[in-house]
This record gives structure tokens, sequence and C-alpha cells, in this order.
């Protein structure tokens, strides 16, 4: 596997790298941590990407991450580089407002100059309504409403690539059939056990949206981390999930390959995804994902999770009683 390797993100006009770096971490301190120590942590990894010295091109961040940190800190690296370099491609998106909720048009507008403040740009290359399903697609799409105010920011210049960004696939598809949309990102439903978004990654391919699948890990339960073993994918796990991790991890042991390799490299050997989204928090720790691409992985393995996939009616979307 590639890093380097740029894809064409879909009918967008851009390359991107096929990994990209996640940063909805980025801000709150660490346990005994002060601010100093974070941005030691942090800041010597955005200004390598900012410089061109990393190598993958593309970084993912979101107006809420990080307590509505994560930009204001890509932007301090933003601007010691000179601004954003050609080549490189940034992607941000509209949220609502922390405090109370509000997800309107209004809300939209004050979301995207906040955004361009903090990274002190004028525009963005792709910039996406982010978690609509906290408000239901007829809320969304509604007349002078937020996915109008998305349009309106591409139609003005303020973004070039205009996307959907969220979590359940039925809904997103919905989205995606609009045909009003050049980008998608899904998450937590193409993983080892969960591929609930498959129909979804159809939808986007026939129209060639650009296509970013997050959290490969299932927010970190494919990592093998104990801390994330009762989670997955934000949630409590389903038994019948946790079962099938148990039975991926049983794999990984046998052929002797690290589960998060395998689970990363899944996501990037996907035709229908052109960038995967990782949660980078250190040089070191992205370092570590570089490795995780070197890794070999026999053929045999990727037909022996497919056998252990539980039944649709586990994943994560599936209602719970």
């Amino acid at each position: 596997m590639d890093a380097v390797e740029q894809r064409a993100f879909g009918r967008t006009g851009l390359l991107v790298s096929a990994l990209c770096i996640g940063t909805s971490g980025w801000g709150p301190l660490r346990s005994e941590e002060t601010e100093s120590l974070r941005d030691e942590r942090l800041l010597p990894l955005a200004d390598r990407f900012f410089r061109g010295h990393l190598p993958v091109n593309f970084i993912d961040t979101a107006n809420i991450y990080g307590a509505s940190q994560a930009e204001s800190l890509i932007g301090r690296s933003l601007r010691a580089a000179g601004g954003l370099a050609e080549g490189l491609v940034l992607q941000t998106k509209l949220d609502r407002d922390a405090a109370d909720g509000r997800f309107d048009a209004d809300r939209m507008w004050q979301s995207i100059e906040e955004s361009l403040t903090r990274l002190g740009l004028e525009r963005v290359q792709v910039l996406y309504l982010h978690d609509p399903e906290l408000i239901g697609f007829d809320a969304a799409m509604a007349s002078g409403g937020p996915t109008e105010a998305l349009v309106a920011m591409k139609e003005q210049g303020l973004a070039a690539t205009i996307g959907i960004s969220g979590g359940p696939v039925e809904l997103m598809q919905r989205f995606v059939e609009t045909d009003l949309f050049d980008a998608l990102v899904t998450h937590n439903r193409f993983t080892l056990v969960d591929r609930s978004a498959s129909g979804l990654l159809d939808a986007a391919a026939a129209r060639q949206l650009g296509v970013t699948n997050a959290a490969p890990w299932g927010a970190g339960v494919l990592t093998g981390s104990a801390r994330y073993r009762n989670s997955y994918g934000y949630l409590p796990i389903l038994p019948e999930v946790r079962a099938a991790v148990e039975a991926v991890e049983r794999i990984c042991a046998e052929a002797r390959v690290p589960m998060p390799a395998v689970a990363m490299q899944f996501s990037l050997r996907e035709p229908r995804i052109h960038s995967t989204i990782v949660g980078v928090s250190s040089a070191q720790q992205f370092e570590m994902d570089l490795e995780y691409l070197d890794v070999h992985v026999p053929a045999w393995v990727w037909s022996a999770v497919d056998d252990v996939l539980p039944d649709a009616q586990f994943a994560l979307d599936t209602p719970r009683g």
C-alpha cells in the first residue's frame, strides 16, 4: 500500500492521497498536558504537512472538531507556511452551534465565517454539511435551509467543492441521490466488521463523487486496544460484533499481522474509496500508521475476514431495542 499514491477525487478535479490526516481530536488537552505541550505534540505534524514534508497531501477537519480548536491549530501552521501550497488539499465542514444545537442556514454562514477566519483562508477546496442526521433530511433540504446555504457558498466561490458528511447510510444515500453534492464522507460503516455503506459507495461511484472513508478502526475497537473493547462506532458494541472482532483478531494472529494494519488496508484497497481518514494525534502516531501500509497481508486473510462478518442485522445503523 502506498500513502503517497494520489487518486482522482471523483469528478472534483482534485488529486488526493490514499491516506488523509484526521484532526477530530486536535485541541483538547490530555491528562496533565499543558497547552504548550499540546502544541509541541500537534504543530510539528501540521507544520510538516503544510510545508509538503509528508507523504500525504490531504487533511480533514471541521468547525466543531476538538471543541472548535482544531481549525485554529491548523490555521497557525498554515500561516507559518505562507498559505496553502499547491497540491495540498484541505477539507472542512459546516457545523451546528455547539452551545445551542442550532443547525439552520444562518448558523451555516456563521460556521463558514468562523472556519475561514481560523484557517486564514478566503475559500476552501472541499466543504461539507456535517452530521445532518441531527436534524433529518427534510429540515436539511428545506427551502432556505442549511443545504441551500452550502450550495450558495459554492456559487459565491467560498468553496470549490461541496459534500455531505455523516453516519446513517440510508440517510446519506438520500442526500447523495439529490445530485447536489460533489463529495461524501462516510464513517464506521465500511470496516472489517460492518459493510453497510456498500450501497452508499455504489451510489457515490455512479455519480463520480469524491469519497473519503473515516474511522476504519470502528472508532478504536479494531486497533485491538483494550480501551475501546466495549464500543463500536461510538456506541456500545453488540455481542455479535464483538464476536466478529475477536474472530478477526484470531485470524490476524494466525497470519502474524497487526489487526489495525489489516483494518486500514481494507479501506485503502477498496476502489470506490479515494482516501481513508485516520485520526492522528502526533507525528509519532502518524509514523506508526505509515508502517501499517508496509505490512504484507496474505491474500487468504481477506476471505477469512469476510467469512466472520456479522449478519447485516447487526450493522451500526440497525435500531436497538
